[in-house]
Formats: structure tokens, C-alpha cells, sequence
């Protein structure tokens, strides 16, 4: 399974979830997306996954804090206890073994990022 972890700030805007998702996707199959737990009920994650027709899995934040991330944000280390949320999003989501694809990419406007991972088990 492949999966896109996405981060971003409360004021993220569907079209700053797009650009991160384009840039970090580019040339994937993806199977679904992630984030954070306490992501869940945001207006443009909800746009956006319907747009994007792809089931959305919520990740509990001891699961964020256990992943080993390519990048460090201080602020997601300050408030997710992780470098990433969107590559340890990615990686949970994905499963055990799973291995980044794709470092977090970030959207022009700076409010999102996206991150790619493949399951490790088939």
C-alpha cells in the first residue's frame, strides 16, 4: 500500500493540500492518505479527500512519535513529538517495514506538507 501523509497548519486551505500532494506524489499510485488524529473534522482535509476519492486514516499521536522521520519541522517536534507529521503519518499508515517513497514536500504558501511511503509487507 502507498500512502500520502499530510501535514498542515489549522489555516491550510484545500488548494495548499493539493500542492504539497502534487509535489511529493508526482508519478505514485496512491492508496490513501493520513494524518494526524487531531487533523480530524478539518474543512480542507475533508474537501480534499473527497476530491481525491481516496480513504483517509487518522493516525494516534503515540504512533507519530514512534516513527524516524528524513526531516525535522521544530514546531511538529514541539507539538507531535515527531519530525513530520506528514512523513510519520505516511509510515504509520503504511504499515510495519514501511519505508519513505518521498520526504515531506511543502506546499508554496508553507501551510501543508505531503510525504509518500510504501507498506514493507505484501
Amino acid at each position: 500500500m502507498i500512502v500520502a501523509g499530510l501535514g498542515f497548519s489549522s489555516t491550510a486551505t484545500c488548494a495548499s493540500l493539493r500542492a504539497a500532494f502534487d509535489r511529493a506524489t508526482a508519478g505514485q499510485a496512491v492508496d490513501a492518505l493520513a494524518t494526524a488524529a487531531d487533523k480530524a473534522g478539518h474543512p480542507a482535509l475533508a474537501e480534499f479527500a473527497a476530491a481525491c476519492a481516496l480513504p483517509l486514516h487518522f493516525v494516534d499521536p503515540a504512533d507519530l512519535a514512534g516513527q524516524r522521520t528524513l526531516t525535522c519541522s521544530p514546531r511538529s517536534r514541539a507539538t507531535h513529538g515527531t519530525g513530520s507529521v506528514a512523513e510519520a503519518s505516511a509510515l504509520a499508515a503504511a504499515g510495519p517495514g514501511a519505508r519513505l517513497l518521498s520526504p515531506r514536500q511543502i506546499s508554496d504558501d508553507r501551510l501543508a506538507t505531503c510525504a509518500v511511503a510504501i507498506g514493507g509487507q505484501t
